[in-house]
């Protein structure tokens, strides 16, 4: 049986086994269009030639960062047994009343079968119990089953960044996509 807790400290070597990273047939290339009267964004879902596979390493800077998440108390773990099998790590945003999703991962082993579903639903009960208006988690276009679930669970993409990670993004790069969804008035 999966049991949710909020985290109360963060050992982030516990992430190493939920951040295998990602692969994907499919990104969304991104273009710009802009004149005088209009600026057109547009994501169009594109089918890739070979696999693409994202990994990426958790580093002392990312780690600092993370345990002070923590330590505000607005993240939250599945546990099955003493194994923790899914991680997200949630800061507020006071200013504009937002729950801001830093780290959002489910073991392999435990996708699909509600358990992020799930913490997304706790993670919206934390956002109204305080007041907060969204939640916000900031995904690439290069990672379609995470916008998938995103948008499974409520989310929408409501912003690019197309130079979000270097100056040359779009439009077959990893773009930002910021989705959000709504949980307060």
């Amino acid at each position: 049986m999966i049991e949710y807790r909020r985290l109360e400290k963060m050992d982030v070597s516990v992430l190493r086994p939920l951040e295998s990273g990602y692969e994907s047939w499919e990104y969304y290339r991104v273009t710009k269009n802009e004149s005088a009267e209009c600026t057109e964004i547009v994501l169009l879902q594109t089918r890739r030639e070979s696999l693409y596979k994202k990994h990426w390493e958790i580093t002392a800077e990312d780690r600092e960062r993370y345990e002070q998440v923590v330590s505000e108390g607005h993240s939250f773990g599945a546990y099955d047994g003493d194994e923790l099998v899914a991680v997200t790590l949630a800061e507020v945003r006071r200013w504009n009343r937002t729950l801001w999703i830093w780290e959002f991962h489910v073991a392999d082993s435990h996708q699909r079968q509600g358990i992020g579903r799930k913490l997304m639903d706790i993670l919206a009960g934390e956002a109204c119990g305080l007041g907060l208006r969204t939640m916000l988690a900031e995904t690439q276009s290069t990672n379609l089953p995470a916008i998938r679930f995103y948008r499974a669970v409520g989310f929408e993409i409501e912003a690019v960044d197309l130079s979000y990670y270097t100056n040359h993004d779009a439009p077959d790069g990893e773009v930002a996509i910021f989705m959000k969804r709504m949980v307060g008035t």
